[in-house]
């Protein structure tokens, strides 16, 4: 079975080889049809601290890291500009 990968915006960096991605998701409403924007957050490893706040990035399934870190950064998309 391949790996499941998602692309999603990193939110914070503060902790140490460990970012935590935000993915947005649209949904529409199981009764209404509206369309809801959903967010989920996933932590996921980052070997060499090279994420910053605001990073557009490719995380994959992976072996769990710890309880909560089951994501593991494959690439850095966009970078965003520091100031």
């Amino acid at each position: 079975m391949p790996k499941k990968e998602k692309v999603g915006t990193v939110v914070s960096n503060k902790m140490d080889k460990t970012i935590v991605v935000a993915i947005a998701e649209k949904h529409p409403h199981p009764k209404y049809g509206k369309i809801q924007n959903r967010t989920v957050k996933f932590k996921a490893h980052d070997e060499k601290n090279e994420c910053h706040e605001g990073d557009l990035v490719r995380i994959v399934e992976s072996s769990p890291y710890s309880k909560d870190k089951t994501w593991c950064l494959a690439a850095v998309l966009e970078r965003t500009q520091e100031v």
